[in-house]
């Protein structure tokens, strides 16, 4: 079984790096974020055409999930419970034997702002909802753009980042308490190069020089930590025009 995650910000203009990309590297469910499109206008016929199934909860311009999976996915979920919230964020369903949560985690902007209050208080209720789902799901998989870089490995600068946005001690924090829920980091199971992200800025040839974070996770539950072979970053797709500035995230497990 093979696993990713890939925040393609935009789909309108990513649609053909993610099939070409499936065609490459044919997965089993698939979570994406950013999908900046409104139900209506998603691309499903081109999609199922692939051989995929497909949810998604959209909204205009900003935000927006799917999930695609080989087997139908069920039970769906689109908000996490006890949280108003009309930004599109949060996409769940049960694929066979697997529940996957798929998560594009607010940003922040910036350490004291309004917008970081907010992210804060989302990791709250998302804490509560994996300690839960975790609970209930021998089979787990949280999934998504997390935007946070976990510690100074997964910064290329970590003293200029330190204690900024994605860097903040608040938001590892609220990623250790998703891990000590009974989740693991699928990416640190292994041995991993250094200096290994899945984002870059597009200014200042990010991508070129390796200025990245690794913002973009795949967490497993014990029953499925115990299966998980390998688990790594796609970097091919961030070289390609015109890319998005996330990689895809892949996790394969026997």
């Amino acid at each position: 079984m093979k696993i990713a995650s890939w925040n393609v910000n935009s789909l309108n203009v990513r649609l053909p790096h993610l099939l070409e990309w499936l065609r490459q590297e044919p997965v089993d469910i698939l979570g994406l974020q950013e999908t900046k499109l409104v139900d209506e206008k998603f691309p499903r016929e081109a999609i199922e055409e692939a051989g995929y199934h497909v949810l998604f909860s959209g909204q205009k311009t900003y935000n927006g999930v799917a999930l695609l999976s080989r087997e139908p996915a069920l039970e769906p979920v689109t908000d996490l419970p006890g949280l108003d919230d009309p930004q599109r964020r949060v996409l769940g369903a049960t694929v066979g034997e697997v529940r996957f949560l798929n998560l594009y985690v607010p940003n922040g902007q910036e350490v004291g702002a309004e917008k970081y209050a907010y992210k804060l208080e989302w990791l709250e209720r998302l804490q509560a909802y994996v300690e839960e789902q975790v609970q209930t799901y021998e089979q787990l998989v949280v999934v998504g753009d997390f935007n946070i870089a976990p510690d100074d490995r997964d910064v290329h600068d970590p003293k200029a980042w330190a204690g900024r946005i994605l860097c903040s001690d608040p938001e590892r924090e609220a990623f250790r308490r998703l891990l000590g829920a009974g989740l693991s980091d699928s990416f640190r199971l292994f041995e991993q190069e250094e200096r290994s992200f899945s984002w870059w800025d597009y200014r200042m040839n990010g991508f070129k020089r390796n200025l990245g974070l690794r913002i973009d996770h795949i967490l497993v539950s014990e029953a499925l930590r115990e299966r998980c072979t390998a688990s790594r970053i796609d970097k091919v797709p961030r070289g390609w025009e015109r890319p998005s500035d996330h990689a895809p995230a892949v996790a394969e497990f026997a």
